[in-house]
């Protein structure tokens, strides 16, 4: 009978040791820690180690010089065959290697860069985006009307006290946005009166197309703070890019969005308040037969597309900002975003709403519900929710065994984390094994 490999999240095997698995220990140390055994192949058979004794010598000052750790190495045998376990534990500093940091996901090494490298550091550092101080703000830069706002809205969700006879810097300092060394970020998004001075492509970006992309008719866009951004967007929506059939009940004239309301508020609410703001402009594309919002920033490591229609942990990218925007009423801070706007859509009659990580961000899409949908529209929404990305996996790679990360990325149409996180989540429940070594191996659909 076969042995099934288990290399994962926590486990890598090699044969022989090479420099270049620094990078491994790098990335174990800064995900979750794991364990690396040299001396065993791809199917994790003891193949043996030559002088052994002296890697074991020579390997803890080599990986303290390189990496500052000093993981336990132990040897071991079996069957006369000798091998090293290397037990890295995570740590609780960033760690990396000439320069440059690894990260472990599911049974991929990664080199961090750019945002989530950035992201990496602050949550290493006890920090999130929006808690850091912008050292160039002042209280001038605060808008009061929006503080204004904030307050009557919070008055009416009733999650705070009192905060009428409280100042405009006492309620910035009541709700965390302002320490002794000055403004968060998140108090420029929520009350900046021009936040885009701090962050360019703060904005939201709205386009009007017909069938495709390449039939513009106009488009606008909405800038400043969160707190009026939001009544702004919806706005723009209703008067200008969003129709609004009429119905009669009786004699009484009824007119709704084609869209509801609740649903779009929802996806805005989320897109602001979970949005990597280092990345590009939040974009709306309202078609003839559909709406998408594409936000920038990838779903948090805990969580895949399947997990955010199921009950799930309330995991928000920038925790501040979020929980300014509890306290105003316009967010449940119980992770029930998705549910809200699927319920939203359910209710008057339309498809499950779409989610799909893309080009590092995350895009929704609402399909209209409409006699002048068009029938391209309606298949391509019926085999997209039919099949669910890991049962797509699944069935790609009982027909390809050695279909790649990317390849799966690019037939599914979701990002290649979104791949591992389904392949994990499959090995997981012995649904899949990976036979072999990322390069040469192959995929073992395992038939329950």
């Amino acid at each position: 009978m076969k042995q099934q490999s288990k290399e994962s999240q926590n486990t890598e095997w090699k044969e022989s040791w090479h420099d270049d698995y620094l990078k491994w220990i790098c990335g174990f140390a800064n995900a979750e820690g794991g364990r690396i055994f040299i001396g065993k192949d791809d199917s994790g058979q003891v193949v043996g180690l030559d002088r052994a004794d002296k890697l074991l010598e020579d390997l803890p000052n080599r990986i303290r010089d390189k990496l500052g750790l000093m993981p336990g190495i132990d040897l071991h045998e079996e069957d006369g065959k000798f091998y090293l376990a290397i037990t890295v534990a995570a740590s609780s500093v960033p760690i990396s290697l000439r320069g440059v940091y690894y990260w472990r996901s599911g049974s991929v090494k990664q080199e961090l860069k750019g945002a989530a490298l950035n992201d990496f550091l602050l949550r290493k550092m006890g920090l999130t985006w929006d808690r850091v101080i912008e050292p160039m703000a002042t209280l001038d830069d605060i808008d009061p009307a929006a503080i204004q706002r904030f307050k009557r809205d919070a008055a009416k969700a009733g999650r705070l006290p009192d905060l009428s006879d409280l100042t405009d810097a006492e309620i910035l300092r009541k709700l965390r946005l302002t320490t002794r060394e000055g403004l968060t970020r998140a108090a420029l998004v929520l009350f900046g009166k021009d936040p885009g001075e701090f962050y360019p492509n703060l904005f939201v970006k709205i386009g009007r197309f017909g069938d495709s992309e390449a039939d513009l008719r106009f488009q606008e866009v909405s800038e400043g703070n969160l707190i009026f951004m939001l009544p702004d967007i919806v706005e723009q929506l209703e008067r200008k890019f969003l129709t609004k059939p009429v119905r009669f009940e009786g004699l009484q004239r009824i007119e709704e969005l084609e869209y509801p309301v609740e649903a779009l508020r929802e996806m805005l609410l989320n897109a602001l308040v979970h949005r990597n703001y280092l990345g590009s402009m939040t974009q709306m594309k309202v078609y003839d037969d559909r709406l998408t919002l594409w936000n920038a920033g990838t779903l948090p490591e805990e969580l895949s597309i399947e997990q955010l229609f199921q009950a799930h942990e309330s995991i928000p990218h920038n925790p501040l900002i979020a929980e300014v925007c509890y306290k105003a009423g316009y967010i449940d801070s119980w992770g029930r975003g998705v549910e809200k706007i699927s319920e939203a859509c359910k209710a008057v009659g339309l498809a499950e709403p779409l989610f799909q990580e893309r080009s590092g961000g995350v895009l929704v899409e609402l399909l209209r519900s409409s006699e002048k949908s068009s029938e391209k529209s309606s298949e391509k929404s019926s085999e997209k929710s039919s099949e669910k990305s890991s049962e797509k996996i699944l069935r790609m790679l009982s027909e390809n065994p050695k279909m790649t990360i990317a390849e799966l990325a690019s037939s599914i149409g979701i990002s290649t984390r979104g791949i591992e996180k389904n392949l994990k989540a499959l090995q997981e429940k012995g649904r899949l094994t990976r036979v072999g070594p990322d390069k040469g191996g192959h995929w073992e659909v395992i038939d329950t």
